[in-house]
């Protein structure tokens, strides 16, 4: 079995599998993708690209979630 890996997501530690792809991380954190902005390591992270993007140990994401109102 794999070693579990570490990010940091908004400044705290989160661990997951390695090479899990962002979409899932964002899952096991409870997250609904489609109501979320990442950056990732510094850079906004275009929803096209999240598929392909896996995260490995040291990764750094800053997660908004996208609140409607009125």
């Amino acid at each position: 079995m794999t070693e579990p890996i570490t990010l940091q997501v908004n400044g705290e530690p989160v661990t997951c599998s390695p090479q899990t792809p962002l979409p899932r991380v964002l899952e096991q954190m409870g997250l609904n993708p489609r109501l979320v902005a990442v950056e990732y390591n510094g850079e906004i992270l275009h929803r096209q690209y999240w598929d392909n993007t896996q995260v490995e140990n040291g990764d750094r994401l800053e997660i908004v979630t996208i609140v409607g109102g009125g």
